[in-house]
């Protein structure tokens, strides 16, 4: 088989699903995982055909180690390989820290953090069959800077973005290369579940240098250019896409 393969975590909407659908326009089969939308999911599956390429749904929940075991030897059932790993799901609790509950930050850390390390491993096993792939990661400002109400979900990232660096050294030798994107505010369906969406949202309105709010295909462009050949050389590393508001102080 020498067709590739392509996992995006969450990718039955936002930034998960316009990944996939790219990937998908580029030649690559896609495996959408997801954890409760099915409908969105096959939708997205549909949208993946019509465009000439095979897409797998697989449900399943990446903050479970179980869960990411199932959905891999699905994609090993199905496919026998894997060349690329997005891993985009997240999820979050929204709460002042004096607010946060340890099933908050156990729920927070399983999905944004757990799920990069053994979702690695398993996408490690099977990127090795083929002399190697790529994995990235979707970060947000949130991992180096103060945002409120994002205490749980920003230590998440920061978690995730050093996790990347661990497992760009560690994985470089099965010919594996490991980075993340890193957003400002995108207006996707996740932002609505942030209190303070609106000030979000003014504020990069107002105040990105570049004139305008990050938009989902430019995220989707800088994780391209990571899954690309020409950026082999880029191990580790967070590519931070924000249109240069976390330059200002």
């Amino acid at each position: 088989m020498t067709q590739k393969v392509a996992l995006v975590t969450g990718s039955s909407r936002g930034i998960g699903k316009a990944t996939a659908l790219r990937l998908a326009k580029e030649g690559y089969d896609i495996v959408i995982n997801y954890a409760r939308s099915k409908t969105a999911a096959l939708e997205t599956a549909a949208e993946i055909e019509a465009l000439g390429r095979k897409a797998l749904p697989v449900k399943a929940n990446v903050g479970d180690v179980e869960k990411i075991k199932f959905l891999f030897e699905e994609i090993d059932r199905e496919f026998g390989r894997l060349d690329v790993f997005v891993n985009n799901a997240a999820s979050g609790v929204q709460r002042p820290v004096m607010e946060l509950e340890e099933s908050h930050w156990n729920w927070t850390m399983n999905i944004n953090s757990k799920a990069l390390l053994f979702c690695a491993q398993e996408a490690a096993k099977l990127m090795e069959k083929n002399n190697g792939g790529k994995i990235v990661s979707i970060s947000s400002l949130g991992s180096i800077r103060y945002l409120e109400n994002y205490t749980v979900v920003g230590v998440s990232k920061a978690a995730l973005e050093a996790l990347t660096r661990y497992l760009a050294v560690e994985l470089a030798p099965k010919n594996i290369t490991v980075n993340a994107v890193s957003g400002g505010a995108v207006d996707t369906e996740a932002l609505k579940h942030f209190p303070n969406r609106e000030e979000l949202l003014a504020e990069a309105r107002e105040k990105t240098p570049a004139g305008r709010m990050v938009e989902i295909d430019d995220m989707v462009n800088a994780v391209m250019f990571l899954l690309a050949d020409e950026s082999s050389m880029i191990r580790g590393q967070t590519i931070i896409v924000d249109g240069g508001i976390s330059l200002l102080v």
